[in-house]
């Protein structure tokens, strides 16, 4: 039963929240012991929330889940794991992470709220709204960023992450609906019928788009910040984005995957090294290169 519910909690999907960390590394306090411990504890508690909300939606969704060819084997739709238990658990760790959240930084607890109201909004209506349904995945990767903002005392941190940020979820939501789109075909409004809002020859269009201003948008991040080195060495992180971005955009267009991006990070070796490589040149950079 506890494997169960571990699984319905969605364990891989946690990787989402290490953009908590986005203010504790461009501000240049990864080495502080107090600001890591602050950001990391931040960190558990929005895998906590995050994983409430999963529950509430696998619930909500479980008729539709039982339909779909992949869903249905997990744990709720497929029986291994009570509704009763499920509801119990998502309303525990919604309610001991908000209050650990509140007696951690009172900001900060109001981002989490934010950030459960917003996702619980999503779960029960808005995922069924066209566009609206990935720019609210894209602000729930804003506010993981805003969260480690008010967890710590930053001086050098850039607006210009939030809108990177933001680009940069959308394109991988609207690469996520593409997925979804050719994987369930005929039957995909049954499915999810958001989709029905959706065509591929759109979703490629969105994607081009957002695409092209992801890029622009990250370079000129790298010499017009004002937090980052004089010495704009930011720049050299340039390729390994361009990289990063047509490696995605080739494993949704050429093979036709995508539909969990969180996995694809991870599993792509190609993707995987980009990102590795980029973050460590980027912390060089910042931290070795003033």
């Amino acid at each position: 039963m506890l494997k169960s519910l571990l699984r319905a909690m969605r364990p891989r999907q946690w990787a989402k929240n290490v953009f908590i960390f986005a203010a504790l590394v461009f501000d240049g306090q990864l080495a502080r012991p107090e600001p890591l411990a602050r950001t990391f504890v931040g960190f558990v508690m929005l895998c906590l929330i995050s994983s409430s909300v999963y529950l509430i939606n696998d619930i909500a969704d479980i008729e539709a889940d039982r339909r779909h060819p992949a869903k249905r084997n997990r744990p709720i739709a497929s029986g291994e794991l009570a509704v009763s238990l499920a509801a119990t658990a998502a309303g525990l760790l919604a309610v001991s992470s908000l209050l650990i959240s509140f007696a951690l930084e009172a900001a900060f607890g109001w981002i989490v709220a934010s950030y459960f109201v917003l996702n619980l909004l999503y779960s029960l209506w808005l995922k069924h709204a066209a566009i609206i349904d990935v720019l609210i995945i894209a602000a729930g990767f804003v506010l993981r960023v805003a969260a480690g903002v008010s967890l710590i005392q930053v001086s050098r941190f850039s607006p210009w992450l939030y809108v990177c940020t933001t680009l940069l979820a959308l394109i991988i939501g609207f690469g996520k609906r593409r997925a979804e789109l050719l994987l369930l075909a005929e039957g995909a409004n049954s499915h999810r019928p958001v989709l029905d809002g959706y065509n591929v020859e759109l979703l490629d269009q969105l994607i081009v788009v957002v695409s092209a201003t992801t890029i622009m948008a990250y370079s000129l991040y790298t010499f017009s910040a004002e937090n980052l080195p004089a010495n704009h060495l930011m720049m050299l992180t340039i390729p390994f984005v361009l990289y990063g971005i047509f490696r995605y955009l080739r494993l949704i267009h050429v093979e036709n995957i995508g539909g969990a991006p969180e996995e694809l990070i991870l599993t792509d070796r190609p993707l995987l090294i980009t990102l590795v490589l980029w973050g460590l040149l980027s912390i060089v950079i910042l931290y070795l290169g003033r």
